[in-house]
C-alpha cells in the first residue's frame, strides 16, 4: 500500500478542519436578537423582527371592570365608588370590557337622577376615553336612530339622555356619533320618496345643534334636509343654516338630458318647449327625473327656480354628499341627496319655486311629471356658481 508523505496528511487535515469551519459559520441558526442572517450566497440580510408580545395591562386596569361591578352591586356605597373613580383614572386604556358596563351605568344612574351622582360621573368619563367601537354614548346614539325609524317618538327625558351622550362622548366619539346622526337622519330627511319617521325627525333636530357647533354636519346636506323637511316640521334645522349673501342670477344648465327635445326647456322662448312624460324611466330615475339639467361646477347656492308648464310635476335638487351619506350613484363612488324644491300645478303661467333654504353644492336639477302629457315650455333656474 502507498503512503502520503506527513506534509500531505497534515494539509489534508488543514483543509478538512477550514472547511468544516465554513460549514458551520455559514449553517448555524442565528441566536435570538441577531440583526442579520446569510442565506445560501453567504450574503447578509435583514433578520425578521420578532413578534409583538401580548401589551402589558397594568394593575388598575385589570382591576377596573372588578371595581366597576362593584359600584353597579351596590350604587349607595360611597367606598366602592371611590375605588371605582381611583381604579379608572389611574388606568391609561379603559378595557373593552368596562366600556361594555357603561349601559348598567346609566341605568343605575338616570340623567334625571342629576349629573353629579357619582355613578353618572363613571359613566361621563367611560364616554370620554373609550374608542368609538365601544363608547356606550356613541352607541347608544346610534341605537336610539335605528329604533326610531320604526317606533314611537322618544320622551323629553330618553331625549335629554341622548343629548348628554353626545356632549359627552370624547372627541372621537363626538365625529363617530354625529356621522351616525348625518347618516340614520339627516340624510334621510334629504331624501325625496323616503318615509321619515317622527321619532327620526325629533332626533335629528334634538342632536344636529351639537353636531353643527362641533362643526360636523355637511353644510350641503343640512340645507338639504331643511328644505325637504320645511320650516313646519323642522325649525331646529332652518335656524342651523347660516344667512348666504352670494350675487345670484340665471344659470342655463352645461348639459341637458332626459326628454327630446330638452334644450328647448331652457331657450327662452315659451313657445316651445318638451313634453317631459315621454321620458323612459331608467335605473338613475331617482336622480335624473324626466329631464335633468347639469352643471359643472355645482351651483352655490341655488337660490330659486321659475317653471312654466302645462300639467302637475315637481322639482328636485340634486345635492353633492359625502361619500357614503344618502343615495349612491351605480356604476360611481358618486353620493347625493334629491330633496323636493317644489310642486308645480302646471296651469301655463310662471310658477315660482323656491327651496326653504338656499341650496349648496347643486350638481343638478330634475323634473317629474306627475302624469302623462306634461309639457315643460321654460325652466329657469337662479343660483351662482
Amino acid at each position: 500500500m502507498r503512503r502520503f508523505p506527513l506534509r500531505t496528511l497534515l494539509l489534508m487535515l488543514v483543509a478538512l478542519a477550514a472547511f468544516a469551519r465554513l460549514y458551520w459559520v455559514t449553517h448555524r441558526e442565528a441566536p435570538p436578537g441577531e440583526t442579520a442572517r446569510r442565506d445560501a450566497a453567504g450574503k447578509a440580510t435583514p433578520a425578521t423582527p420578532p413578534a409583538p408580545g401580548p401589551p402589558v395591562i397594568s394593575p388598575e386596569c385589570r382591576a377596573l371592570e372588578r371595581t366597576l361591578e362593584g359600584a353597579l352591586r351596590a350604587p349607595q356605597d360611597a367606598r366602592a365608588q371611590e375605588e371605582a373613580r381611583k381604579k379608572l383614572d389611574a388606568c391609561p386604556a379603559t378595557p373593552e370590557r368596562a366600556c361594555e358596563l357603561g349601559p348598567a351605568l346609566a341605568v343605575r344612574s338616570p340623567l334625571a337622577a342629576g349629573e353629579e351622582a357619582p355613578l353618572r360621573g363613571l359613566l361621563a368619563s367611560l364616554c370620554e376615553r373609550c374608542p368609538p367601537a365601544t363608547n356606550p354614548c356613541v352607541q347608544g346614539v346610534a341605537q336610539s336612530l335605528l329604533e326610531g325609524a320604526v317606533g314611537p317618538v322618544p320622551t323629553a327625558a330618553v331625549r335629554a339622555e341622548l343629548r348628554w351622550s353626545l356632549e359627552h362622548a370624547g372627541k372621537e366619539g363626538t365625529v363617530a356619533a354625529c356621522d351616525s346622526v348625518v347618516r340614520l337622519g339627516l340624510a334621510p330627511c334629504a331624501q325625496s320618496g323616503v318615509p321619515v319617521s317622527n321619532a327620526v325627525r325629533a332626533l335629528v333636530s334634538e342632536l344636529s345643534p351639537a353636531c353643527a357647533k362641533a362643526g360636523l354636519l355637511p353644510d350641503a346636506v343640512l340645507r338639504a334636509a331643511a328644505s325637504q323637511q320645511g320650516l313646519q316640521e323642522a325649525p331646529k334645522l332652518v335656524a342651523l343654516v347660516s344667512a348666504s349673501t352670494v350675487e345670484t342670477k340665471v344659470i342655463e344648465p352645461d348639459q341637458v338630458t332626459g326628454a327630446e327635445p330638452g334644450r328647448q326647456a331652457f331657450d327662452g322662448d315659451v313657445n316651445t318647449g318638451v313634453v317631459v312624460s315621454n321620458a323612459a324611466p331608467s335605473k338613475t330615475w331617482a336622480r335624473d327625473g324626466a329631464l335633468r339639467a347639469s352643471y359643472t361646477p355645482g351651483l352655490k347656492p341655488l337660490a330659486s327656480m321659475r317653471i312654466r308648464a302645462n300639467g302637475p310635476g315637481s322639482l328636485r335638487a340634486i345635492v353633492r354628499s359625502p361619500k357614503g351619506v344618502g343615495l349612491k350613484e351605480p356604476e360611481s363612488d358618486y353620493s347625493f341627496v334629491n330633496p323636493t324644491v317644489c310642486h308645480f300645478r302646471g296651469t301655463g303661467q310662471w310658477e315660482v319655486c323656491k327651496p326653504t333654504v338656499p341650496l349648496l353644492d347643486v350638481d343638478a336639477v330634475s323634473v317629474f311629471p306627475e302624469r302623462a302629457g306634461v309639457e315643460v315650455e321654460e325652466l329657469e333656474i337662479t343660483g351662482a356658481r
